[in-house]
């Protein structure tokens, strides 16, 4: 294995870091925002899910009013 001396890691980790793209903010709270957004729809439908999965165990054995 191949050992390099912490000076051309170093240059080589910001070579590197050079060539990423970096989102612009506008992009990152895009994403953020529809990140959060479908946050909340999924645990929206999880919770009606529940709901109404929890109806019908009931309704199956019985409990139900």
């Amino acid at each position: 294995m191949a050992r390099l001396n912490p000076f051309e890691f170093i240059q080589e980790v910001r070579t590197e870091v050079a060539k990423v793209t970096w989102p612009t903010w506008k992009e990152v709270w895009v994403t953020s925002l529809m990140v959060l957004f479908m946050v909340v729809l999924a645990s929206l439908f999880f919770l009606l899910a529940d709901q109404v999965i929890g109806q019908l165990v009931k309704v199956l054995l019985g409990l139900g009013s």
